[in-house]
This record gives structure tokens, sequence and C-alpha cells, in this order.
């Protein structure tokens, strides 16, 4: 553990990726500790998608589909996001949200199990997740459900009635991460499948989807991928299942031959089928040019220094703020977790505020949880430190006890 700042300031010096802080656009005097739920622009963005809008849809028009590449970026996107998460080339299509894309793998994991009722989730999926499982089931009436257990009963709960398992590799609130080579082969053996939704780990932790033998897996690219807020989604489909499944929801833009206009769908070949409707593009290309900053970057070193500095950030404000009842959410050990820390803190909307009042964003989770998300790209540990010493100060202090620290936003 780094004992001083100038530890830290050491730990800096020799940081592999400190180089890549100055490709993002982050304000003065702030310490960023939110990209896990909207990542910093990379200072490229700006540029590509004036250049989108000025120069191709400016002076191109409609003739930029084709002549700069605007029907294909969904897949050349795509192929891109497979390099972070261990993923077959042509196995990721970019678009939509998570919640649409977790209905279309939803739905093509169940059309291969229809004589199979149950999907099995737990109680740290992200809600929306959940919803669209309920809503679908609930729409089917035909004797599915959600059954949804505890995260540390998943394993337990996959029964020879699961169709498919479906949970969030890191839980979004705890930090708690699953074991996806273990589930996957239990879910396997127990002959359901299995949909990841990588939100809280694409960016953030090394994800070999491949080794694991995932058979789906959503994600979204805001957070540590830095797409810019609303930033499309992606999906994976294992390539042996691609040409076997059809999602419930299809469109013109995963029909073999859009252009042919014919009046009865016929899917594409691969992952092109799970495409649906028109891609925003303007998005697609900021996301594209975000992606810049991950050229050269290998994910395990990336890893290490993410659970290094989520180590040093509960060491710290566990010896500093525990006297006032804050103690770490989740796994102790580092392997076990994602890439944020949350703490428990009984006054944890109003500290959240008075933190972001004093320059630390980070961001608040009901009912008492105060969340910093470690993005390694730009995070040094001078902010970790930093952060620690404000987050103790307010607590000395009391400074979260205002009447405007306490007044309910409607974004937490």
């Amino acid at each position: 553990m780094a004992r001083t700042r100038d530890d830290c300031l050491k730990l800096d010096a020799a940081d592999r990726f400190a180089a890549r802080r100055e490709l993002f656009s982050l304000p003065d005097c702030v310490i960023y500790l939110d990209g896990n739920s909207l990542g910093a622009p990379p200072r490229n963005v700006s540029a590509r998608v004036t250049a989108v809008v000025e120069k191709q849809w400016g002076e191109t028009l409609i003739k930029s589909w084709n002549e700069h590449g605007w029907f294909h970026l969904p897949q050349k996107v795509g192929n891109r996001l497979a390099q972070l998460i261990g993923a077959e080339a042509d196995s990721v299509a970019v678009g939509d949200s998570i919640s649409i894309n977790v209905f279309k793998v939803l739905t093509s994991a169940l059309g291969l199990r229809r004589n199979r009722k149950i999907v099995l989730s737990d109680s740290g999926n992200f809600p929306s997740d959940l919803y669209v499982a309920q809503g679908l089931t609930e729409f089917m009436a035909d004797g599915h459900e959600v059954r949804i257990v505890a995260p540390e009963d998943v394993a337990a709960a996959i029964t020879p009635d699961v169709a498919v398992v479906m949970v969030t590799e890191v839980d979004y609130r705890t930090s708690r991460r699953h074991d996806m080579k273990a589930i996957t082969k239990l879910a396997h053996a127990a002959g359901a499948l299995i949909i990841w939704d990588l939100a809280h780990s694409a960016g953030a932790v090394q994800i070999d989807l491949k080794s694991c033998g995932a058979d789906f897996a959503v994600g979204c690219t805001y957070k540590y991928l830095n797409g810019g807020p609303g930033a499309p989604a992606f999906l994976y489909v294992r390539p042996e299942l691609q040409n076997m499944v059809q999602p419930a929801l299809v469109g013109w833009w995963g029909h073999a031959q859009p252009f042919v206009f014919d009046l009865e769908f016929v899917p594409a070949p691969g992952i092109t089928r799970q495409q649906c409707g028109t891609q925003p593009i303007l998005s697609m290309a900021a996301l594209d040019a975000a992606l810049d900053v991950w050229d050269g970057v290998d994910m395990a070193e990336l890893h290490a220094k993410a659970k290094a500095q989520c180590q040093l950030l509960i060491d710290l404000v566990e010896t500093q703020c525990s006297r006032h009842g804050l103690k770490a959410a989740g796994p102790r050990n580092m392997d076990e977790r994602g890439s944020h820390v949350s703490f428990h803190c009984p006054q944890g909307y109003a500290v959240m505020q008075a933190l972001i009042a004093q320059g630390v964003i980070g961001d608040f989770r009901a009912p008492d949880l105060i969340r910093f998300g470690i993005t390694p790209l730009y995070t040094s540990y001078a902010d970790i430190w930093d952060a620690a010493e404000i987050l103790t100060s307010i607590m000395d202090g009391r400074l979260w006890d205002r009447p405007e620290f306490m007044a309910l936003k409607a974004v937490t």
C-alpha cells in the first residue's frame, strides 16, 4: 500500500498507462471516479464527429452509406470491440441498447431450448435485464418464468429445467465478479445456455469469451469504453450458434438482402442477423473514434492496475473513515472484483453530493452505497489518494450535513 502521496506519485511515474491520460479531455481540478457510469471523452472524438457531420453527411450526403462505410460500421466497430473482450472475429455487432440486445439474445437462446421454461438470474444483475426477461415471459404466458437467486447461489441453482442462465459478470453495486468460466461450464453441463452482461466488465477487466465458451453476451460502450452518453451497445453470439438462432426482434438491417425489400424476413448469415433497424451513425462514429485510445492496450496489464487501485482506495478509506461507518462492499479478494469500489455509508447520498461539490465525482446507489469507478486508462494513483483525503475531511467535519446535499436529484 502506498503510505504517502509521494508514494502515489512514484507509482504514477512508473505507470505504463500514464501517458494515455493525455488522450482524454478531463476538467482541471476534478477527480473523475465515475467512468463506470459515463466514461470521459477521448480528445479525438469531437474532431471525428465534426468530420462526419461536415465532410461526410454535409458533402457526400446519402452517398456516405457506401463511400464512407456507414452501413458496415456495426461490424467494423464490433470487431474492434471483440479484441477487448476475448471474442472471435465477426462475433460482435454494435448497435441498439443493452435492453434491446438482451431481448434479442434471450429470445435467440430460448429458441434453442424450447423444452425448458426457466430463465435463471441473480439479484446482482442489473434490474433492466431482469425487466426485459420478466416482460418477455409475461408476454409469452406459456409457463416461462424468471428465477432470481442470490449471486452466491447461482451455481447451485443451475438445474436441468433451466433454459438460460443470464447474469451480469460484475455486480453494478458491490463489484462482485462471477467466475465466467466456471459458471459457463456448469450451465453447459446442465444443458443450459448462458448470457453474460459485460456492462461493468468491458474495458475494465480481462475477459475471454472464447476460452470460457460463452454463448451470448451483451454490454454497453458508454462506461469504461468511453463511447459517450447513449452510445450504442454491443452483443456477442458464439460463432457456432450464429446461424442456428433468430431473435424475436428482427428488422431490415438483419435481412440477408436488405435492399431487395423482400416482404418476408430472410436472416443474414452470421452475427449480422442480430441487427434490427437503422443504426445511429453519429454515435457509432464517436464510438469508433473513442476506441482509438485502446490501441495497443494489454487488458491483463490494465486489469492488474485496476486491482491495485481498487485495493488502495479500500485501504485508505477504511483506515481513515471506518469510524464513520464506511465499509467496502463486495469481496476482499481483488481477483473476485470488477473495477469499481462501493462503500456502505449511512449518509451516502448527501456524502456523495458533498464530494461532487469538492470536485470528486462518483455516484450513489440505493440504499446506502457511495460508488467510485476506477478507470485505469486515466485514473492516477494520486487521484485515489486525494479522493480519500477529501472524503475523510467531509466525514470528519460532517460537511455532508447540509440541506442542498440531501435534496434528491433525478440521476443519482
